[in-house]
């Protein structure tokens, strides 16, 4: 890991500090603004709108669909139709007050995205929803039009679990308050007793117990992403691991261990440097895994971490 950013919020021998994780994550920098088509409030300020590039396209649109659907706008300045759209859209999204997330994306910055999302012309609506993509419709239709397609949207991510809202903007020329330290959570009580007397099995079945009842729930995700680092790792020697992937590079399995014991070394650039080329080099199911495994260990770090921003970006190169 890089010396200025900061230590995973866990420690193998004793409690995860979720509130530690809890304060990083809400202090991840925003993204990239300044467009010209009308959104207007950054993912980590809160708010319904987002502009996204391909650096912050896996956060904003991919891992933020699987708490509450995204709906993906692509535009571009010298579209006309897209100046009619993109209000429509907008207001509509201050309207459902976060039950979805807008997604702005210049097709003529972002191409690559344009390209893999299959865009034959703009505007075109798309929405992702537990990170799969769902066509909507393309042009500039009226209001109603719009309203009927968003409340499909949102009875199918209803159907498949994903309901949550995103946080409102905070008042236009308001910083948002640094947030307070949480303060200790009962429900969290269980898994923390069982990872004080080394019990991970009980720990990871704690966190899932919490993530039935609360799938949204960041800090159970990021506790159940920590403990399972432990147990894939537990009686592994570090060497001989290493030394497998290294001298078979086309191995997945071998590859996904060793990031594993990368991380553990505190060597976070190291584990997601290794996965985005394995990325690079598998394809089908395989390279669903590593991807898999990246979002983890991405939860592990915490997404304020420099090297966690810089591996998102070549990630989303990789599969894009």
């Amino acid at each position: 890991m890089s010396a200025q950013g900061p230590q995973p919020s866990f420690n193998p021998y004793g409690a995860v500090d979720l509130g530690a994780l809890a304060a990083r994550r809400s202090a991840a920098p925003a993204a990239p603004g300044g467009g010209g088509n009308g959104a207007t409030a950054g993912a980590a300020a809160g708010g319904y709108v987002v502009e996204v590039s391909e650096v912050t396209f896996q956060a904003d649109v991919v891992e933020r669909s699987t708490a509450v659907p995204v709906v993906v706008d692509f535009w571009a300045d010298w579209c006309q139709p897209c100046k009619q759209l993109t209000p429509i859209l907008e207001k509509l999204a201050a309207e459902y007050a976060g039950r979805f997330v807008l997604a702005s994306i210049d097709v003529d910055a972002n191409q690559r995205i344009a390209a893999a999302a299959q865009v034959q012309s703009i505007p075109t609506v798309i929405a992702v929803v537990g990170g799969q993509a769902l066509p909507l419709f393309q042009g500039a239709l009226p209001e109603a039009q719009v309203r009927q397609y968003l409340e499909a949207l949102l009875a199918e991510a209803a159907r498949l679990g994903i309901t949550g809202t995103a946080p409102a903007p905070a008042p236009e020329g308001e910083t948002p308050a640094e947030p307070a330290e949480p303060p200790n959570d009962p429900r969290y009580d269980a898994a923390y007793d069982a990872i004080e007397r080394g019990d991970l099995d009980a720990a990871a079945q704690a966190y899932r117990a919490l993530l039935a009842d609360s799938p949204a729930d960041a800090d159970a995700a990021a506790g159940l992403a920590q403990v399972e680092l432990l147990q894939r790792t537990a009686g592994v020697d570090p060497a001989t691991a290493r030394a497998a992937a290294d001298a078979d590079p086309e191995d997945v399995d071998k590859a996904l261990v060793a990031a594993d014991l990368d991380l553990l070394d505190n060597a976070a650039e190291a584990a997601f440097g290794r996965l985005v080329d394995t990325v690079r080099r598998s394809s089908g199911d395989d390279r669903e895994r590593v991807r898999k495994r990246l979002l983890e260990l991405f939860e592990v770090v915490g997404s304020a971490d420099p090297a966690v921003v810089k591996a998102r970006a070549a990630l989303t190169s990789a599969l894009f």
